[in-house]
C-alpha cells in the first residue's frame, strides 16, 4: 500500500508559511510523505485574508482539487477558515476539515481520524486563551534532528493575534486576541532549529513588540527575548516581523546596538506618509513619531536597511495626502516596500467608510508609488557593490551560468546574492565572507573575498 500522502497549498504572511511546514513535519512524523497533488490521500489548504478577494481565490484552489483528487481528504485552515467556518463544508462537501488560527495545532491529528472515519467532519473555530503551543517536530526521543539535512534559515512563532484593530484590517477578527508564547518553547524551538544547522532565525508574531505584555506572557519582554535568543550558541543572525511603530520602546531599538546577532534590516509597516490618514486607519502614531523611530534605529545602528508596507487609495485619500506617502519613501530611505490598493475587508471600520476612491485612481496612484520605490530599490541594490560582507548560503543558485557552481542565499541586510563559488566548494548553512561585484533588478553577485586576494572565515 505504501504510505499515505499529503500535498500543502499556502497563501498568505511568512506565519502561514510556517504553519505549513510544521503540518508538513507533523504529517511526516506521523507516517505521510509528500506528493503530488493528484496522488494525495490528504489536502491541506492554508489561507489568507489579508488582500482582495480572498475567499474567491480559496475557492477556486479548492475547485482545482476536486478536479485534479476528488477522492484527496481536504482540509483548510487560516485567516478565511476562521472568517467562512464550516460553510467552506456546505460549499465543498470535500472539505471535512475546518481550522481557524488557533486550530492549526489540531490539523495533524485530525487528518488521522478522518482517513479512517469517511463520514466524520472536523472543525476547530474556537480562541484559545493561551498561545497554542506544539511539538515543533524537530527532534527525536534522543534530542538528535528529526530529519536529515540542513535548514539554514527558520522562523519561529513568538506570539498569535493582534489587539490594534486598525481601521482596514480583518487579522484581529480571524486570528483572535493577542497571545505570547512561553519563554522556554520560543527557546527550546531556536536551539532545536541550530541543531539543524540553522544560523538565521526570523521570530514571527503580528506584533512583536508587545510580546510577553497579556496575560498569557510569563514576564520576560521583547527586548529581554532577543537577548536571550542571541545568547543559544550557535546562532549567528536575528531577524523579526512583524513590528508596531507605536509600540517601538527604546530598549528594543538599544537592542540594534547591543546585539551583534540582530541584523541590521527592519521591516516597519508605515502604510501611509499622511497624518490625516493614518489617523483614519487608526494606527496610533504621526509621521513624525514614526520618522523618530527611524532616526533612534539608524542612530543604533547606522547601516540600518528599512522596509515597509503602504496602502495606496484609501477611502477619502486626497492627491495630496497619497503625495506625502511618496515624500515619506524618500524621507525614510525604503531599500524595499509592499505597497497595494486598499480593498473592503468584511466587518472592519475601513469597509464602512463613505469616499471610496475609484479603482483606476488608486491603480494610477500605485503605479506612481512602486515606480518611485523601484527607483530607490535599484539604487540601493548599487550602493552595495563594491562592499565586503557575509553571505549565509542556502541552496544552489537555481541559473547556473554554464561551468560555473553559483550558490544564493542572504547577507545582513536581507538582500539575495548569488555568489560564484569555486568548484566543489559550496553546502548549505555556510558562511562565506563576499564582495559585492555587481547589481542586478532585484539580487547582488558576488564572489569569495579569497578570489580577491583575502581570506575566506
Amino acid at each position: 500500500m505504501g504510505r499515505p500522502g499529503f500535498h500543502c497549498i499556502t497563501f498568505g504572511c511568512q506565519m502561514n508559511v510556517n504553519d505549513s511546514q510544521w503540518v508538513e513535519r507533523a504529517l511526516m512524523r506521523r507516517g505521510f510523505e509528500e506528493k503530488p497533488l493528484e496522488e494525495a490521500d490528504v489536502v491541506f489548504l492554508n489561507t489568507c485574508s489579508v488582500r482582495e478577494k480572498p475567499e474567491q481565490k480559496v475557492y477556486s484552489a479548492l475547485g482545482r482539487v476536486q478536479r485534479a483528487n476528488p477522492r484527496a481528504v481536504v482540509g483548510v485552515a487560516g485567516c478565511v477558515a476562521q472568517q467562512l467556518g464550516e460553510e467552506l463544508m456546505r460549499r465543498h462537501p470535500q472539505v471535512r476539515l475546518v481550522a481557524g488560527s488557533d486550530g492549526v495545532a489540531s490539523v495533524p491529528d485530525a487528518f488521522m481520524r478522518l482517513l479512517h472515519e469517511p463520514k466524520l467532519k472536523l472543525s476547530f473555530l474556537d480562541f484559545t486563551d493561551m498561545f497554542p503551543d506544539r511539538d515543533p517536530c524537530l527532534v527525536d526521543a534522543s534530542g538528535r534532528p528529526e530529519q536529515e539535512g540542513v535548514t539554514p534559515v527558520a522562523y519561529v512563532n513568538i506570539m498569535q493575534g493582534c489587539d490594534n484593530f486598525c481601521a482596514y484590517c480583518i487579522v484581529p477578527y480571524t486570528r483572535g486576541p493577542r497571545k505570547s508564547r512561553s519563554t522556554q518553547a520560543v527557546l527550546d524551538e531556536c536551539r532545536a532549529w541550530v541543531a539543524r544547522g540553522a544560523g538565521d532565525i526570523t521570530l514571527l508574531g503580528q506584533n512583536v513588540n508587545v510580546f510577553g505584555n497579556d496575560p498569557s506572557g510569563d514576564g520576560t519582554s521583547f527586548p529581554e527575548l532577543l537577548r536571550q535568543v542571541a545568547a543559544i550558541p550557535g546562532l549567528r543572525r536575528i531577524r523579526f516581523v512583524s513590528a508596531h511603530p507605536r509600540d517601538f520602546s527604546q530598549e528594543t531599538i538599544d537592542m540594534f546596538a547591543e546585539l551583534p546577532q540582530l541584523c541590521p534590516r527592519l521591516h516597519l509597516p508605515l502604510q501611509s506618509g499622511s497624518d490625516s490618514m493614518l489617523q483614519k486607519m487608526g494606527r496610533g502614531y504621526t509621521m513624525e513619531r514614526y520618522l523618530a523611530v527611524v532616526e533612534a534605529l539608524r542612530k543604533a545602528r547606522p547601516d540600518m536597511a528599512l522596509s515597509t508596507d503602504l496602502i495606496v487609495g484609501f477611502p477619502s485619500e486626497t492627491e495630496e495626502e497619497f503625495e506625502d506617502t511618496l515624500k515619506a519613501i524618500d524621507s525614510c530611505g525604503f531599500m524595499s516596500s509592499f505597497s497595494f490598493c486598499y480593498s473592503d475587508r468584511p466587518g472592519t471600520r475601513a469597509s464602512a467608510m463613505p469616499f471610496k476612491i475609484p479603482h483606476e485612481v488608486q491603480l494610477e496612484r500605485l503605479e506612481r508609488l512602486q515606480s518611485l520605490q523601484n527607483d530607490r530599490a535599484e539604487a540601493w541594490l548599487r550602493s552595495r557593490v563594491g562592499l565586503v560582507t557575509d553571505v549565509l548560503l542556502e541552496a544552489p543558485s537555481q541559473r547556473q551560468e554554464e561551468g560555473g557552481n553559483e550558490w544564493q542565499g542572504r547577507d545582513p541586510w536581507g538582500d539575495m546574492v548569488n555568489v560564484r563559488m569555486p568548484e566543489g566548494e559550496g553546502r548549505p548553512g555556510q558562511f562565506v565572507d563576499v564582495t559585492i561585484e555587481k547589481a542586478l533588478k532585484h539580487s547582488l553577485k558576488a564572489v569569495p573575498v579569497q578570489q580577491k586576494g583575502g581570506q575566506n572565515s
